[in-house]
């Protein structure tokens, strides 16, 4: 500020208004220095613990908006201030609260990001002995007045305290099982000592919150009040504890909910079990159990020295650092170059989204849209498949009301937002239009034409392809889309629309950045996950994950077990499928179509087999037909391994002739069918990032986690790749080149991931930027 008043000073004095506004040369310079003023101000109010005293008891208030994170400024000014309430003559009673509706939605998360504090973000265990010294066991009680939110170290801060009053619907819980660490402010002793043990176990491994009205049946919270009356309820609360009225409690050291010792030890060995089972080979489960274990066996305080080295063991894991990075790495997509940081660019809000195609992506997609409020307009090309689109939105919102999502009074006004459409006569008052017929490019190209025609010069004409260029979709626009360019894009949804959470923005050259601000918007509104990708085959997600299932089926040409390769890819590196029981998920005839495209645009690199095709000719389409890789059980649904499948493989290894008849298959361990498997992948990730495709490589680590189901442990391709290392990414693409020298094109390492390998550059630092004269 000192700098600021400075400059004011000096070029603009006297600063009066009219001077300034009258000037032309000095107006913009004002203004400038009034912005940096006010984001100085800004950035100079620090996170804060407010003090007052009212009738004998002292409130401390939480303030860091907008949900009161623990930034390490926050936990020293709460610890100072309850040191100041301890000394002062005229409290009796303490009351801890948070500010702007909230109590506190944990640590700082940015501290992780911060190299300064290390990768537990300057977690230590001085924090919870100030927790035990001064919150806890201070010679005043404490009381936490909770509402909003308490999750994380907000609940802890909460459990330090000697009891809590909370507002009915506040959430609690500890979640920090989600970001690869452990509770680390005594959440690991306290809860189960509040809660009982399996249930503390059980919120603690699943990262699932509980709402205050559970948290008082079960002894976290000691009693509710509505948000009026909060602060008057806890303040009675808290003086009557310091009157003896009341007992103090003390969670650190309480036993009456802990089971007995082999009770309890035979819980945490099922606690265990059920944690490898749900993150099978993750350690930061089990750490957080040994945590809980050692106070358990010793003690609230050996517990507390437990859980601070478990914390920091944690911490250090590459797991943490990865589930970190897609945290930031997912609210980062809302930012892409030369649109959202646009001076005066600011997004049109959407009323009403036409739709065109109410098959299951069409009508997913308009279940999300009126979902989030937004008029639909539903058009097929006739009455049944009309009725049949409808049908099915109508089936989602139900399935909504059945799960507990919405009531059936919402779902009702939700379906009245969808009005069914024959013809183009309504859509003139769409402020955008999602096709979604068939990939068929003929058909898509008549339906742009037409919409040129009926819609809104305004209005954003998007296509929901999952591979077709997008300019080729407009070729048949007035003077080839020229006129309409701008406000052509890609809506690329994942099915089902109305579930997956990621919506891939696909521009072209053309697209203005008005059309792609007021998508990344919607996107928001539906709670997707945007991410900006450029124009190609199969833009982002697909493109890269076009090897996957081309590199399985080499394994199997190869003469590899289909099942053991699932096996392989789920099981171990975590993948939700194994690519042959994702083809069938998908269906073979889908696969097909889908491959036919990337074998054309990337021939010199694909590698071609017979074995999809045999599928398709078997009518073993996957789980539809009942039969593909896997059998399917007709009622169930349950994929198991099928005999009838090794005349087809026999059949395609013959064709291919990588191995001579009768010969063993190369012995690959398990480790190398996943490098097999994932690297060509990563290949082609970096090939996308070289290209521009993507706005940052972080995109592709959460487009490839959302969309295809890349471990979020593992950080996404890219971020997995660098802990990998491109040096051993390239020689392992070598080896397999020289595995299969007929196909070594599919391996060839790319120049961006040769020359981060040769120069020790990590891939997810982007394409070097070139200087220019």
């Amino acid at each position: 500020l000192e700098h600021i008043n400075y400059l004011q000073a000096a070029y603009l004095s006297p600063p009066t208004a009219e001077y300034l506004v009258d000037n032309p040369r000095l107006g913009p310079l004002f203004n400038l220095v009034l912005h940096f003023r006010a984001g100085t101000q800004m950035a100079s109010k620090q996170p804060e613990a407010q003090y007052r005293v009212d009738g004998g008891v002292a409130i401390i208030t939480l303030n860091y908006p907008p949900l009161n994170a623990l930034h390490p400024l926050l936990l020293r000014s709460l610890f100072d201030q309850l040191r100041r309430a301890h000394d002062d003559q005229t409290v009796r009673a303490i009351v801890v609260t948070g500010a702007n509706g909230n109590f506190c939605a944990g640590f700082d998360i940015n501290q992780f990001q911060n190299p300064s504090a290390g990768s537990g973000g300057g977690i230590d265990n001085k924090i919870n002995d100030a927790i035990c010294e001064v919150l806890e066991g201070g010679p005043k009680p404490t009381v936490a007045a909770i509402q909003g939110v308490a999750l994380g170290g907000g609940l802890e801060v909460a459990m330090g305290c000697n009891a809590r009053v909370g507002v009915p619907g506040t959430k609690l819980g500890l979640p920090e099982l989600q970001l690869g660490i452990i509770p680390g402010f005594g959440g690991t002793q306290r809860l189960p000592r509040l809660v009982g043990l399996a249930k503390a176990a059980e919120m603690m491994l699943t990262s699932t919150p509980i709402k205050a009205e559970a948290g008082l049946k079960l002894g976290l919270v000691d009693a509710l009040a509505p948000a009026d009356q909060l602060l008057s309820t806890a303040k009675a609360l808290a003086l009557d504890i310091a009157d003896g009225k009341k007992p103090r409690m003390y969670s650190l050291t309480r036993t009456d909910k802990l089971p007995p010792l082999g009770e309890a030890l035979a819980i945490l060995d099922m606690a265990r079990a059920e944690a490898n089972k749900r993150a099978r080979g993750l350690r930061h489960p089990q750490l957080c159990l040994n945590a809980i274990q050692a106070g358990i066996e010793n003690g609230g305080s050996a517990g507390l020295a437990a859980e601070g080295s478990a914390f920091g063991e944690a911490a250090s894991l590459d797991t943490h650092k990865a589930l970190v990075h897609i945290f930031f790495a997912q609210r980062s997509t809302k930012k892409v170059k030369g649109v959202t940081d646009v001076p005066g660019l600011k997004p049109r809000q959407m009323k009403c989204v036409a739709v065109l195609g109410g098959g299951l992506m069409g009508s997913g997609i308009a279940t999300a849209l009126v979902l989030a409020g937004v008029d639909v307009i539903l058009k097929e090309v006739n009455q049944n498949f009309l009725d049949g689109g409808l049908g099915r939105i109508k089936a989602n919102l139900q399935s909504r009301v059945k799960k507990g999502a919405m009531t059936a009074d919402a779902a009702a006004a939700a379906l009245a937002r969808v009005k069914g459409a024959l013809d183009y006569n309504d859509f003139g008052r769409a402020d955008m239009v999602i096709e979604a017929v068939i990939e068929d490019i003929g058909l898509k190209q008549r339906i742009f034409a037409d919409l040129e025609k009926v819609c809104r010069p305004d209005a954003i004409l998007s296509t929901n392809t999952s591979t077709i260029d997008i300019d080729l979709v407009g070729a048949k626009m007035e003077d080839g889309g020229a006129k309409s360019a701008g406000r052509l894009l890609g809506a690329h949804f994942f099915s089902p629309a109305h579930v997956m959470p990621l919506l891939e923005i696909v521009r072209t050259s053309r697209t203005s950045p008005q059309a792609l601000l007021d998508t990344l918007a919607l996107s928001g509104r539906i709670k997707k996950t945007p991410v900006v990708v450029g124009n190609c085959t199969g833009f982002a997600v697909n493109r890269v994950f076009f090897p996957y299932t081309m590199s399985a089926v080499l394994l199997a040409d190869l003469g590899l077990d289909p099942y053991r390769i699932d096996a392989a890819v789920a099981g171990k590196f975590g993948m939700p499928m194994g690519p042959f029981r994702l083809n069938d998920l998908v269906g073979s005839d889908i696969g097909l179509h889908v491959g036919a495209n990337f074998v054309t645009s990337f021939s010199e690199r694909v590698y071609v087999s017979r074995l999809i095709p045999l599928l398709n000719e078997a009518k073993r389409l996957g789980e539809k037909t009942g039969k593909g890789f896997y059998k399917f059980d007709s009622k169930t649904r349950k994929a198991s391994p099928d005999p009838e499948l090794a005349p087809l493989l026999a059949e395609s290894r013959k064709d291919a002739g990588l191995i001579k008849e009768g010969a063993k298959p190369p012995a690959l361990s398990d480790a190398d069918i996943l490098d097999f498997i994932f690297f060509p992948v990563v290949n082609e990730g970096c090939r996308v990032v070289a290209e521009g495709i993507v706005d940052k490589p972080a995109d592709l680590d959460v487009a490839s986690v959302m969309a295809m189901g890349f471990p979020a442990v593992r950080g996404g391709l890219i971020f997995w790749a660098d802990l990998v290392g491109a040096q051993r990414i390239v020689a392992r693409l070598r080896q397999f080149a020289a595995l299969v020298p007929k196909h070594a094109g599919f391996f060839a390492p790319c120049d961006y991931l040769v020359k981060a390998a040769e120069s020790g550059r990590k891939l997810s630092a982007g394409v070097p930027a070139t200087s220019k004269l």
